[in-house]
């Protein structure tokens, strides 16, 4: 694929490409917007280094490419329910990220993507790993994709939110409402009509129609598949980087190796549809 007001330098053959030649903070053009839109499809997730942006800015380019999704549980910053704070530092038990995940797929309509602009990374280490989906099912016998394509999983959020993000009063939904939805464990994206893994280790709780010891054992050998490193690229975070993943047919997980460095930035999410 050929681009004209763009630079693409792929991370690996499989997934990720650092994107050149942009400056997120500022409107883009219709030529310029499509072939971002396309690097995304092609590569399922693009990095941009050195982009200055507010939330306004954040937000704005995010609506480029939908409606803006509201976390579930996460407590926003006063004014932007949009924005999603992503921090850890030396008194942090956790950090955002951890576990292969594709975003929120609790969600009955789980986000289509999510940009990420990090403002502050740690000296050393603090990288995130991304895997294809596409990849992870490509490489699946026959046999096992058709036995796969007959079957829904369900995604849970309660486990995963449960007193994780000091929420107080009402969450998105309601108080004490966490999503949970059934989808399809194989899911066909809607642009590229690839078929991509659609189960992940930290929302998918159970396969149905299986029992529990079934569910179970499917469950982990999916899981543990994705992290396969064929299927992967890993990106080295710097001060304000921005990653974009399309969460239709990418996992991924944060490394949390430079406790007690401080690591710093927002998230901003583009609503997605019910996968199919």
């Amino acid at each position: 694929m050929s681009y004209e007001t763009i630079s693409v330098e792929p991370l690996s053959p499989v997934i990720g490409a650092e994107i050149s030649g942009v400056d997120l903070s500022r409107p883009l053009g219709n030529q310029m917007f499509a072939e971002i839109h396309d690097a995304l499809m092609q590569h399922q997730v693009i990095f941009f280094r050195d982009q200055e942006m507010d939330w306004d800015q954040h937000k704005a380019f995010g609506r480029l490419f939908g409606e803006l999704h509201i976390h579930p549980t996460a407590p926003a910053p006063e004014g932007h329910p949009e924005i999603l704070t992503v921090h850890a530092d030396e008194t942090s038990e956790r950090v955002a990220g951890q576990g292969w995940h594709s975003d929120v797929s609790c969600d009955a309509e789980p986000p289509l993507g999510s940009i990420l602009h990090i403002q502050q990374a740690p000296d050393v280490g603090g990288d995130t790993m991304f895997a294809s989906a596409y990849a992870a099912y490509d490489a699946l016998s026959e046999p096992m994709k058709a036995f796969l394509g007959t079957l829904k999983a369900k995604h849970e959020g309660r486990h995963r939110y449960l007193g994780r993000n000091k929420r107080t009063g009402k969450m998105r939904d309601g108080e004490d409402v966490y999503p949970e939805a059934l989808h399809p464990v194989i899911r066909t994206h809607p642009v590229t009509g690839r078929k991509a893994l659609f189960v992940n280790s930290v929302f998918t709780t159970r396969i149905e129609g299986l029992s529990d010891t079934e569910s179970r054992a499917l469950l982990d050998f999916l899981c543990e598949h994705i992290n396969t490193p064929e299927f992967r690229c890993h990106f080295k975070w710097r001060k304000n980087s921005v990653a974009f993943w399309d969460n239709r047919c990418v996992q991924h997980h944060a490394v949390w190796d430079y406790y007690p460095q401080v690591r710093h930035g927002y998230r901003v999410t583009v609503q997605g549809d019910r996968p199919f």
